[in-house]
C-alpha cells in the first residue's frame, strides 16, 4: 500500500527534525522488498508500533511530505531509479485474539505478517484464515487489495477496518471497503489514507484440525509456488481463466532476461535467480504481457504494483 500524495521536493532537513535518529538516507529497497531489487530511496524510517505509524503519516501530511508505505514489500517492484519521498517501513504488527467473542475476532495491526495472523487464530482453535496461511504481504497490504488463496480472500473475513484519513480515524465495514477481485475502495481511490488495522470474523474450531488445513494448503503452496526471491503473482486471473495458463500456453515458461526467469514451477511467479534488476524484471513483464495478448488476445493485467519511475 502506498501513498505519495505531497510534494516531490523532499526537504530532508526537516525529516531529519522529525524523525531523528531513525531516519536512514539514501536506502537501498532491495533490502525491504522481497524481490530483493529496487534502487535507492531518498529517506526510509522504520515503524514499531501503530502509534509510530499514525503520528509519522499525521506530520508527514502536515507538511505536505510525499510518501510511500510499504509493509512486507511483496507484491512491489520498486524502479532501479529508486524513490523519491519518504519510505515508510511498517512493523506496526500487534495482534489481539477475542476468542469468546460472538464470534470470535482477531484484530491485527496493519504491518503484521498475515500468515502470522492465520497461525495466531489457529493455535486458538479458531477457524476463518486457513487460506491465509502462506499470504506473504502484511495485513494492510492484504486489506487494501483484497488478497486471496485457496478459495478464500479477505472480502469473506474482515468484519472492519480502522483507517486514518487526514480529517482523522474512521471505521469500515467489510461492505463499505466495496471490494472486487483484488482491489478495495481504498485502492481505487486517490484520496490519502492509510489501514492502521482489521479485525476479522473466525469460528470455533479445534488447533488440531484448523491446523491439518492449514498445513495442507502449506504443501500445495510450496508444491506448486517457486522457492526464492520473488513478488507473489504477478498478474491478476482473467475472468474464467489463470494466468499462469496462458504464460505457458504462450511456451514463456523459463524465459528469462538477465536474472530475472519466468518460473519454471508456476508461470505467474517471476523470480530474482541470479542478482537480477528492477528493469530485467519490468522488461520480462512487458514481453509476456505482449506475447500472451498476441496468443490469446488477452492484455495481463499487473497484480504487483509498480513504485518509482519507469521509462519505457
Amino acid at each position: 500500500m502506498t501513498d505519495v500524495n505531497g510534494t516531490s521536493n523532499i526537504p530532508m532537513q526537516t525529516l531529519r527534525d522529525i524523525f531523528g535518529d531513525a531516519l536512514k538516507e539514501n536506502v537501498a529497497m532491495a533490502g525491504y522488498t522481497t524481490a530483493r531489487v529496487g534502487g535507492k530511496a531518498d529517506a526510509l524510517v522504520v515503524l514499531r508500533n501503530a502509534h509510530e505509524l499514525e503520528s509519522a503519516v499525521k506530520r508527514l501530511w502536515a507538511e505536505n511530505i510525499a510518501f510511500h508505505l510499504i509493509g512486507s514489500g511483496a507484491n512491489v517492484l520498486v524502479s532501479d531509479n529508486g524513490l523519491r519521498g519518504v519510505v515508510l517501513i511498517n512493523r506496526a504488527n500487534a495482534i489481539q485474539i477475542n476468542a469468546d467473542g460472538n464470534p470470535p475476532t482477531v484484530r491485527a495491526e496493519s504491518g503484521a505478517i498475515f500468515s502470522s495472523v492465520a497461525r495466531q487464530a489457529a493455535l486458538h482453535g479458531l477457524s476463518g484464515l486457513e487460506w491465509a496461511c502462506a499470504v506473504p504481504g502484511t495485513v494492510g497490504g492484504a486489506v487494501y487489495g483484497n488478497a486471496g488463496a485457496f478459495g478464500g480472500d479477505v472480502n469473506g473475513s474482515l468484519l472492519m477496518a480502522e483507517i486514518l484519513q487526514q480529517s482523522g480515524k474512521i471505521v469500515w465495514s467489510c461492505e463499505e471497503m466495496s471490494y472486487s477481485y483484488r482491489s478495495s475502495r481504498l485502492k481505487r481511490s486517490h484520496e490519502p489514507a492509510i489501514i492502521l488495522a482489521a479485525t476479522m470474523n473466525l469460528k470455533q474450531s479445534d488447533t488440531a484440525t484448523v491446523q491439518a488445513q492449514m498445513d495442507t494448503y502449506s504443501d500445495r503452496r510450496r508444491s506448486t509456488q517457486p522457492p526464492g526471491a520473488s513478488m507473489g503473482s504477478m498478474f491478476k486471473n482473467p475472468p474464467g481463466d489463470h494466468a499462469g495458463r496462458l504464460i505457458e500456453a504462450a511456451g514463456l515458461k523459463g524465459t528469462r532476461i538477465g536474472g530475472a526467469e519466468v518460473s519454471k514451477v508456476h508461470a505467474n511467479f517471476f523470480v530474482n535467480n541470479e542478482n537480477a534488476t528492477a528493469s530485467d524484471l519490468y522488461q520480462l513483464i512487458r514481453l509476456v504481457q505482449s506475447k500472451v495478448l498476441k496468443n490469446t488476445n488477452v492484455l495481463l493485467e499487473l497484480e504487483v504494483e509498480l513504485l518509482g519511475d519507469w521509462q519505457e
